[in-house]
């Protein structure tokens, strides 16, 4: 199952807002505002890559309020 982390730049003042239509959509596992040079990093699994890359291309950048993102696809998870 491919995953990826999503950094998020959004517009000044709305991170509670784009936090709230992250969480609707599905595929995104976890999602939180961070302070530094990205307001929020979400955590967004699928089944396949194409959809990966759907949720990533079609949901969440399109959002509104979301001034850019940087995708970093995990290539190995480990648990505890």
């Amino acid at each position: 199952m491919p995953k990826a982390f999503v950094l998020i730049n959004t517009e000044i003042g709305s991170e509670s807002d784009v936090l709230k239509d992250l969480r609707k959509i599905e595929g995104v596992e976890e999602a939180f505002a961070v302070y530094g040079v990205y307001d929020i990093i979400a955590k967004v699994g699928a089944e396949s890559m194409d959809k990966l890359k759907e949720i990533v291309t079609w949901r969440i950048r399109r959002l509104d309020k979301v001034r850019s993102t940087l995708t970093m696809i995990i290539v190995e998870e480990t648990s505890k």
